[in-house]
């Protein structure tokens, strides 16, 4: 029994989606699918049916791809909604989500609680000097704007920031009664900032995460922190953390056999 993780499946390429529907079975292990399945519900429900009959449980959260409101879909919903919808989906599924308990590892090894996270990005990833009413124009300098600005609502919140700032209180308090049990944590953006990096576009780092988790893994008794957004597979430790970016750079680089190269269970 193995943990996998893998985060960016991007299926609105069909590419992507050919090479999701010929993945081999997996059917005692687990996997992680850390965000931007794609841009649609249809993308969500296409991966799910796959997914959950490859692996024995599927655990997910959400990437800034799969809260885009297209402007194509009328009948699209908006922030919060959208989220609760695609909670709903994966219910349907039986497809663990961060509205859901957290579950503990009932693998080899330690008795470990896998901890999917939904927190956003509120802007902070900047230089000390940079304010954040002068962020968007700072990534702007470099011809840098993430579509979230025109896709991604925060409904029923004012900003994308005070929706990240919620949804961090309410994963802390959650995280917090766990009482110190050692996790895994699983976001799609990274969190830290010095893990935001990018070196073609490094002023994308306002759409990558929040200073306010940057110790998290130290508060929480993190051992593995997993992620995605970067389209940078890596592993990097911090402190007596690893932290891992599983993530498709592109239809051309996925290799179903190596699917799942970075396993989450291999680095306990």
């Amino acid at each position: 029994m193995q943990l996998y993780a893998i985060s960016d499946l991007h299926l609105a390429y069909e590419a992507n989606r050919q090479a999701l529907a010929a993945m081999p079975p997996h059917p005692d292990d687990w996997l992680i699918v850390a965000g931007d399945v794609g841009e649609s519900e249809a993308h969500l429900k296409f991966a799910l049916h796959i997914l959950t009959q490859r692996f024995a449980r599927v655990l997910w959260t959400p990437g800034n791809h799969d809260l885009w409101t297209m402007p194509n879909k009328a009948d699209d919903r908006r922030g919060e909604a959208k989220y609760q919808r695609l909670v709903a989906i994966c219910r349907t599924y039986n497809v663990l989500t961060p509205e859901d308990p957290y579950i503990a590892w009932p693998g080899a090894g330690p008795n470990y609680w896998l901890a999917p996270l939904f927190l956003l990005y509120d802007y902070s990833f900047r230089p000390d000097h940079i304010s954040a009413g002068a962020a968007l124009a700072w990534a702007e300098e470099e011809n840098t704007v993430c579509a979230d600005e025109v896709l991604l609502h925060p409904d029923p919140y004012p900003t994308r920031a005070t929706w990240c700032a919620a949804r961090c209180d309410y994963t802390e308090q959650r995280l917090q009664a766990l009482d110190g049990a050692p996790l895994i944590l699983i976001n799609h953006f990274p969190l830290r900032q010095d893990l935001a990096i990018l070196p073609r576009i490094p002023r994308f780092s306002l759409w990558c995460g929040t200073r306010r988790t940057t110790d998290w893994h130290l508060q929480f008794a993190a051992k593995v922190v997993i992620y995605g957004h970067l389209h940078i597979p890596g592993t990097r430790w911090r402190g007596l953390t690893v932290t891992g970016t599983f993530t498709v750079r592109g239809a051309r680089a996925w290799k179903i056999a190596q699917f799942c190269a970075c396993r989450a269970g291999h680095m306990l």
